[in-house]
C-alpha cells in the first residue's frame, strides 16, 4: 500500500478534499506499480489575489520521482493539472 502524505500550509483541509486528493493520487499508482510514497503540498499564497491555490505533489516510485507544482483558482484544479503533469511523466519514463 502507497503512502500518501498531505500537508497543508496555513489551513486545514476538509474531508472532501482529502478523498479528492487521496483518488487522483491513487490513480497515477495505477500506471506506475513501483510508488513507494506521495507527498502532496496545499498552499494558500496571499489570500486576497485570485488563482492562489497552489499544489505541489512529489511521487517517490523505485522507478525515479515526478515531481508537479501548479497554481489555480481551486484546489481541485491545481491538483488535477498536477495529476495530469505527473500522468505525462509517469507515462514518458515507462516508454524508456
Amino acid at each position: 500500500m502507497m503512502k500518501i502524505e498531505i500537508q497543508s500550509i496555513h489551513f486545514t483541509p476538509d474531508g472532501g478534499l482529502v478523498d479528492f486528493v487521496n483518488k487522483k493520487v491513487e490513480k497515477i499508482s495505477l500506471l506506475d506499480d513501483g510508488v513507494i510514497k506521495t507527498d502532496v503540498f496545499l498552499k494558500i499564497e496571499k489570500p486576497e489575489s485570485p488563482e492562489n491555490k497552489i499544489a505541489e505533489i512529489r511521487i517517490h516510485s523505485s522507478k525515479g520521482e515526478y515531481f508537479a507544482k501548479k497554481q489555480c483558482d481551486t484546489f481541485e484544479e491545481s491538483i488535477d493539472l498536477s495529476i495530469q503533469a505527473l500522468r505525462k511523466q509517469v507515462l514518458k519514463q515507462k516508454g524508456k
